[in-house]
């Protein structure tokens, strides 16, 4: 009785083990894709402890130049859905000229802080010497030209085309709100205003090219 009741605890083991594993079978293309978005989380490293009054500084500029061109957007008619792209530029310009005048002592280095600047080279520094580093600065470089003069709430060079941000680059930065982008002009990174399409402050040697 006691070999039998030992061989009826061990199929019914086998039994659970067995519709376990159809589980996770079935449920192996989730999991595959959950693995791989949190390998891709985790290229970009934790925050140092010494880095974080520095980042939550460059956060609250951040929000704060955030609600200043929310307000100053309410005071121009924002263009229809299906604008020209005449109409288009004519809002991009009063906006522009909006935040200019409200920022009129801006510097470079107001929101992107010396602290920051440091912290953003280490990192991207780190991505470009990586495995993926020529490539990704090729791809960066892609009609990227190596020479351009900045300046503050200047408006973004409609001659010169977006440059690719690639995902790992960005993966070491600080998210942004919808209304602000990264992106790099020559070996400058700038932090570009996507509504009024102006550069609202940018870091130098950011990208490591070719003199």
């Amino acid at each position: 009785m006691k070999t039998l009741s030992t061989s009826r605890r061990l199929a019914a083991a086998l039994s659970c083990a067995a519709s376990l594993a159809l589980s996770l079978a079935l449920l192996r293309p989730n999991d595959v894709n959950a693995s791989a978005l949190t390998a891709q989380e985790r290229t970009a490293p934790a925050p140092r402890p010494a880095d974080a009054p520095a980042l939550k500084d460059f956060a609250t500029r951040v929000k704060e130049y955030e609600d200043l061109q929310k307000a100053l957007a309410g005071k121009v008619t924002r263009p229809p859905t299906e604008a020209t792209p005449e109409t288009i530029d004519r809002y991009e310009r009063a906006l522009g000229m909006l935040i200019e005048n409200a920022r009129r002592t801006a510097r470079q280095g107001d929101i992107f802080t010396p602290p920051v600047q440091v912290i953003f080279r280490r990192e991207l520094g780190r991505i470009f010497a990586g495995a993926q580093g020529k490539q990704l600065i090729a791809s960066i470089m892609d009609e990227n030209p190596v020479k351009v003069t900045l300046k503050i709430n200047a408006r973004y060079p409609d001659e010169i085309p977006m440059s690719t941000m690639p995902p790992e680059v960005l993966s070491v930065l600080p998210p942004l709100p919808k209304t602000l982008n990264y992106r790099f002009i020559s070996d400058q990174l700038i932090l570009l205003d996507t509504e009024a399409h102006i550069v609202v402050d940018y870091v130098s040697k950011a990208l490591p090219i070719a003199p």
